[in-house]
């Protein structure tokens, strides 16, 4: 049993016993003042022997003990009836919980603390389910949409690649231009693809760390080198300022998927032509690494969901960067079994997150 229950438990039970000790000694006063008043009642005249008053005070005054008794009998059965029937009402409740409703559960009045405690498990099941079918919709809308954008640069290559082969006489430019284009579409299909097996990771596997220390200064600096294909693209450029010599315990892989998803997001949802800032130190409270782009400002209620499984700031599925909706939870998730966590702020088209990382994890 659970330790609520087992508290919930104890003060029925003491209620009972208090309410069988509280009846008893009622009983009992009760039967003194009966005595009392009904021999002054009794002395109070002359009695003849054929009234039925006198022969039923007459009747009780002799068998009080036996009819005590059968009093004591009658109320101990009825005290020790009532908990079954309360705790009948409470497993009734109980059961009703496996498929809960919106419908308050109600006990009786002595079993208030009970009827809280249930209706807080169901409100908090009620939360759960909802939440659950939410989270299983935005998964089914994902792979609808996945699927979708499957298709399209599938079929874009098969295309390029048929009037490459059916039209063996295209001047080299064209050729170029349309082997260039099925390049960029296979590109974008194996992301899509990869986007597949990171939803099936993030949600089948339990992750653990496999620790090591290595130099944090460096593996920023690579994964930001790393990027600087996709940042041309888009004509962005890196405003790096890394703290030299920074050694951390950590899972090398997770932490660089950290870092990784956060440059992409930044690179993702940045104005072209524009820097990306980078920082990191190290301080008595840790590692602090943060990430700003300039970029449309997030509203708060957004700002809000953003590190949430599936979750998309832009929901149409025709931008070039559209993504699962799994990086920043996954990078999220990658900080906290660091024992740090993530901090979202955005304003004044400028989008920044802060990573914190413990201090007892920095090695000298």
């Amino acid at each position: 049993m659970s330790r609520g229950g087992a508290f919930y438990g104890g003060r029925m039970r003491n209620r009972a016993i208090l309410r069988f000790v509280l009846t008893f000694l009622i009983f009992i006063a009760g039967l003194f003042l009966m005595m009392v008043f009904g021999s002054r009642i009794m002395d109070s005249r002359v009695w003849y022997g054929d009234e039925p008053l006198y022969i039923l005070a007459q009747f009780v005054y002799d068998n009080y003990l036996l009819l005590g008794f059968i009093a004591w009998f009658i109320i101990s059965i009825f005290l020790a009836v009532r908990p079954y029937r309360d705790m009948e009402k409470v497993t009734d409740a109980a059961r009703n919980l496996a498929r809960p409703t919106e419908t308050p559960i109600e006990l009786p009045r002595n079993m208030t603390d009970i009827e809280n405690e249930l209706n807080r498990v169901r409100e908090n099941a009620l939360y759960n389910e909802r939440a659950a079918r939410e989270a299983e919709q935005k998964k089914d809308d994902l792979i609808v949409y996945l699927a979708h954008d499957l298709k399209t640069p599938l079929t874009s290559v098969i295309g390029y690649l048929s009037l490459l082969q059916d039209e063996p006489e295209l001047p080299k430019e064209m050729r170029e231009k349309f082997v260039n284009i099925a390049y960029d579409k296979s590109v974008r299909l194996e992301d899509l693809i990869n986007e597949f097996f990171e939803i099936a990771r993030f949600n089948l596997s339990r992750l653990t760390l496999e620790e090591s220390t290595v130099d944090l200064s460096l593996m920023l600096e690579q994964i930001t080198h790393e990027f600087t294909p996709m940042l041309l693209e888009k004509g962005l450029t890196w405003d790096a300022d890394i703290q030299k010599g920074v050694r951390f315990t950590c899972d090398p892989d997770k932490l660089e998927r950290l870092f990784d998803n956060l440059f992409r997001n930044a690179v993702n949802y940045s104005y072209a032509d524009s820097p990306i800032s980078v920082r990191m130190a190290a301080n008595d409270a840790g590692v602090e690494v943060t990430v700003s782009n300039r970029g449309k400002t997030i509203p708060k209620d957004k700002l809000e969901r953003i590190f949430e499984q599936f979750y998309r700031l832009d929901p149409s599925r025709g931008t070039k960067s559209g993504g699962s909706g799994l990086g920043l939870a996954i990078a999220k998730e990658m900080a906290e079994l660091h024992g740090g966590r993530i901090i979202a702020d955005s304003r004044d088209e400028t989008v920044v997150f802060t990573v914190l990382l413990p201090e007892e994890r920095v090695k000298p």
